[in-house]
């Protein structure tokens, strides 16, 4: 499996809204891009504006589908000026 994890750190103005729109962009992910079996959103509890993604694809090429989504696409451009700080990693999840 595919693991995607995403650190984000969002500008205190914006949490609100990307919190709706990171919220229904893994709900569109997991209900319509078969490839993806988990994308889990959660948020620091300490501090609101430090979001952090889990996500689970069969394999690359169906997070490479997830990219060249249109919810995704329109995610990415809608929040890329809220976002202060993002860390991508990718991983290949062993067991179970």
């Amino acid at each position: 499996m595919y693991v995607v994890v995403v650190d984000f750190t969002i500008h205190r103005a914006h949490v609100d809204a990307f919190r709706a729109a990171i919220v229904a962009n893994a709900r569109a992910s997991r209900e319509r891009e078969p490839g993806c079996r988990r994308f889990d959103v959660c948020v620091d509890t300490v501090d609101p504006a430090r979001v952090f993604l889990y996500e689970l694809y069969d394999d690359r090429a169906a997070f490479d589908a997830h990219l060249a989504s249109a919810h995704f696409r329109d995610f990415d451009a809608l929040v890329a000026p809220w976002v202060a700080a993002k860390a991508a990693r990718m991983l290949a999840r062993i067991d179970p």
